[in-house]
């Protein structure tokens, strides 16, 4: 099996074959490394290569085919985890590409890399993300900016970004994202690929010092795949009770049988721009366009107002402040090891993100029950559509890929539509959703000039077989995998 045989083979279908021994995991480990060592550098999608660690697995994984044991559902699989907060033993952390640490080396396993390996996956590196996060877009100074594999001009959107640009590219069917304010669904939505973030409490976040700093706003982990199934095969996996996370959830979820399940019947919410986004034309027509779908397969389809009172510019300061406390304590955690970022390295950080942690740092207690007032309002919106409906379906972002730019500190739009945004975050629909703890995906819609266009699917608070069900049915009707001849035909 050659690199090319194996780009945009889906990870069930491999999963399938290693099972029935049509394939080794040797041959298609070395297939996705042979396709990263051809297509990465044109990307920066990967930013470390844990070849020889994933060849050694690959190499007992085979072992274990051959003996005939139980293999878990994704055995033999290549995947990647991101470069964000997440790790796995020997391998660099640098939360996000910042210089001094460079040689930071992980001595556990954040919860996806242990689950997805427990899950039978193989890692093979890890991808490239935003100084911590904190922007839609991925640059930072340590690694540059990744590419859209659609138009390597561009950027894939953040923070997941080296993880949407591999799975679209084909170098591996699988990848990690997190999300705290859209970092799976955003690149996602840029880079044609099925981005699901489930409902909060689904998949554990183990935090520590503060066991409990994934509340505010919530933090997800979730896939990136380029098959509703590929996602629900993922989540098979990942999902479930840790007991080291006081809010994750204990109870079991048929993601896989969500996917025949019908969505005749089903109420739809269509909201063009969730009352108080500027969206760019094309991409609104785009989304409006795709929503026909659900209509086509028997849903109900309406379109709706949220009855929100507060502007998108207020909405996007207010995730960014609650973002606050989690990025400060990270930088306490690593000051505790002996390194102080904010005396000593202050350099590694882009002027925006030092504006919020100067912020952030004088922030009070009135300041945060006024913010988590602001942030029920929002919560009492959403819930309000999913009184009389199953599913509310948006635009994922306002706008197209931006173009990168040299430095380390590609920034989004500053405006859309000629209203002023949050070139941080402020073009995007996915934060609110942050806020809530709702489950939603980012589902390919079309494409507009050759680049992509996401629509986001949110369904009530825990009800993630609605999402997938309604993903499955989309991709059944108006399926995208067509859409990587643009990505097949670019040159390296």
């Amino acid at each position: 099996m050659d690199a090319n045989e194996f780009a945009y083979a889906s990870a069930a279908t491999l999963a399938r074959r290693i099972r029935h021994r049509e394939l080794s995991p040797i041959e298609v480990v070395e297939a996705a490394i042979a396709r990263i060592e051809a297509r990465n550098p044109s990307l920066n999608a990967l930013i470390h290569f844990g070849f020889e660690d994933a060849r050694r697995e690959a190499r007992r994984a085979e072992r274990q085919v051959m003996a005939g044991d139980a293999l878990p559902p994704l055995h033999g699989v290549p995947a990647a985890i991101k470069d964000l907060f997440d790790f796995k033993p020997g391998w660099p952390t640098t939360f996000g590409g910042v210089r001094a640490l460079r040689n930071n080396i992980a001595q556990f396993h954040c919860v996806f890399a242990e689950r997805i390996e427990k899950g039978g996956a193989i890692l093979v590196g890890k991808t490239n993300a935003p100084v911590m996060g904190l922007r839609g877009v991925t640059d930072n100074y340590l690694f540059g900016a990744t590419n859209n594999p659609f138009d390597v001009s561009r950027n894939p959107g953040g923070s997941s970004g080296g993880s949407a640009a591999a799975v679209a590219d084909g170098l591996l069917p699988l990848a990690e994202g997190t999300d705290a304010g859209g970092s799976i669904r955003i690149p996602a939505a840029w880079c044609n690929v099925f981005g699901y973030k489930p409902s909060f409490g689904r998949v554990p976040v183990v935090m520590r010092p503060n066991g409990f700093a994934g509340d505010m706003p919530f933090v997800f982990e979730g896939p990136i795949t380029r098959t509703v199934e590929d996602a629900a095969l993922a989540m098979s996996v990942l999902a479930g009770y840790d007991p080291r996370d006081p809010l994750s959830l204990d109870e079991s979820v048929d993601f896989l049988g969500a996917l025949q399940r019908p969505i005749k019947g089903m109420r739809i919410a269509y909201s063009p721009d969730l009352d108080v986004f500027p969206i760019d034309p094309r991409v609104a027509e785009t989304v409006r366009r795709a929503v026909a779908a659900f209509a086509d397969a028997g849903a109900i389809v309406e379109e709706v107002r949220l009855g929100l009172t507060i502007g998108q510019r207020d909405l996007s300061d207010l995730w960014t402040r609650l973002m606050m406390p989690l990025n400060l304590g990270t930088f306490e955690a690593v000051k505790a090891g002996g390194l102080d970022l904010l005396a000593d390295h202050r350099d590694d950080f882009p002027p925006e993100y030092l504006r919020w942690i100067d912020w952030g740092r004088t922030q009070t207690a009135a300041d945060l029950r006024r913010d988590q007032a602001a942030r029920t309002h929002v919560y009492d919106c959403i819930q309000a559509v999913f009184a009389d409906h199953d599913l509310l379906v948006t635009p994922t972002l306002a706008c197209l890929p931006p173009l990168n730019q040299p430095g380390g500190n590609t920034l989004g739009p500053a405006e859309v539509n000629g209203e002023a945004v949050d070139p941080l975050i402020g073009w995007s629909l996915a934060y609110p959703f942050n806020f809530t703890g709702h489950p939603a995906a980012s589902i390919p819609a079309g494409l507009v000039d050759g680049l992509p266009v996401g629509m986001q699917l949110v369904g009530r608070r825990y009800a993630d077989t609605d999402v997938l069900a309604a993903s499955a049915t989309f991709e059944q009707l108006r399926p995208w995998a067509g859409h990587y001849d643009i990505c097949k035909a670019r040159r390296v």
